[in-house]
């Protein structure tokens, strides 16, 4: 069997709406003319002569040479995703922590100077803290929300900033036009953690950001059924990026990269559905006489509810609240409220099409201490809530009885 003689002409990503390019961007068929992207589950490639395989290796890149460094189902995830961001490029990884450690050392040495918040994932606060002074690399801690203590910061010469907007998993909003602005001047590159915001509402490029990282694991894939991760760039970066990918290795499995591929197709529709849910159940706990805070983007009574208004053209899926104490600690009315729950489940992940709810500071931010916690605004009663697409109206039920019982 062979490809059609006569096959039609593919439209260009650039003239497709989003939500088309989430549906066609990338395709590679092969001459079986397949409908759903084929899954090539291989390690290596064969030459028909010796010469084919010099070839292949002079000219880099143009050839599937070794899946490590590039496969066909993998390269259809990296250009949909780069196609829906508005992206130059797109380099695929094993998980999100390995795209924020690539795009951050890939492009720093001894001497240099990293800029962040102090409100990041607690994997990503060890690479700035922790790791990266091991290779003699300075790191500077801001408050994120705080436009003076960012210009303060980059008053200075510095080569990276990185952050997070929202924040995990206290929702802080950065000003990302102004910090861009600032990092740039200071003669540094800006890489944004857009994982809570997602690209269905928000794309930091279009502030001024140089590159996007991604756990896919979470709203991409959208199912709790695999990891990956994604770092969004352009050509220039990309030279730097490449090598480092190639030679240290964190490689996207073919069959991870086909689940992500379909993931994208139902990605916006599964956010906006969620999102509308979020709304609906972060303005019931903002209500209820046990909750002492509700945090959500688009909460009126958020901090930074104007700016997110600006940069985002969603609240997302994720809201943060803090148990009232009642009297008996904000750890245990907490723990009450998660094994009272029903429908909402207890875990870590998030973006998942099931509810999820973790208390982040004995899971996600264990290893900070009581002031790194206090910083970020963490308290023994907060709690982060992934909403997933169950009807909203029983979400809203199962917090309501959960919480006559906490």
């Amino acid at each position: 069997m062979t490809k059609s003689d006569t096959p039609p002409r593919a439209i260009p990503p650039a003239n497709l709406r989003p939500r088309t390019r989430m549906v066609h961007a990338g395709t590679q068929r092969t001459g079986f003319d397949e409908t759903c992207e084929a899954i090539f589950m291989t390690s290596g490639y064969v030459y028909g002569t010796a010469e084919e395989a010099e070839a292949a290796f002079a000219t880099d890149g143009l050839r599937y040479v070794y899946s490590r460094f590039r496969n066909p189902t993998v390269a259809m995830f990296e250009d949909r995703l780069a196609a829906y961001e508005g992206a130059e490029r797109c380099f695929a990884t094993g998980s999100g922590m390995a795209a924020v450690f690539a795009a951050v050392m890939c492009q720093l040495k001894a001497g240099d100077r990293i800029v962040a918040p102090h409100a990041l994932f607690g994997s990503c606060l060890h690479i700035v803290k922790n790791l990266a002074p091991q290779y003699g690399i300075e790191t500077t801690l801001v408050n994120g929300t705080s436009a003076e203590e960012w210009r303060e910061a980059l008053s200075r010469p510095a080569n990276l900033v990185f952050l997070e907007s929202p924040s995990n998993p206290m929702l802080e909003i950065v000003d990302l036009k102004l910090v861009c602005d600032l990092a740039h001047a200071a003669g540094a590159r800006v890489v944004v953690d857009n994982v809570f915001a997602t690209p269905v509402f928000q794309r930091p490029l279009e502030f001024g950001a140089d590159i996007v990282v991604y756990s896919a694991t979470k709203h991409i894939d959208g199912q709790g059924r695999c990891l990956g991760g994604a770092i969004l760039c352009d050509n220039k970066f990309a030279e730097t990026l490449a090598p480092f990918l190639r030679h240290t290795g964190p490689a996207l499995s073919p069959f991870n990269a086909w689940l992500l591929l379909k993931g994208l197709e139902t990605m916006d529709l599964r956010v906006a559905a969620q999102t509308e849910a979020a709304q609906r159940v972060a303005e019931f706990l903002e209500g209820h006489g046990k909750i002492a805070k509700a945090l959500y983007p688009n909460l009126e009574s958020h901090p930074q509810y104007d700016l997110a208004r600006r940069q985002m053209s969603g609240g997302g899926t994720l809201i943060a609240f803090d148990v009232a104490d009642q009297g008996t600690g904000g750890k245990a009315a907490a723990f009450r409220l998660m094994n009272g729950l029903r429908i909402i489940k207890i875990s870590n992940n998030l973006g998942d099409s099931k509810s999820l709810i973790t208390h982040p500071a004995t899971s996600t931010h264990q290893k900070l201490n009581d002031a790194e916690k206090a910083a970020v605004g963490i308290s023994p009663g907060s709690l982060r809530l992934s909403v997933g697409l169950e009807d909203a109206a029983d979400l809203i039920e199962d917090l309501e009885q959960a919480l006559a019982g906490a």
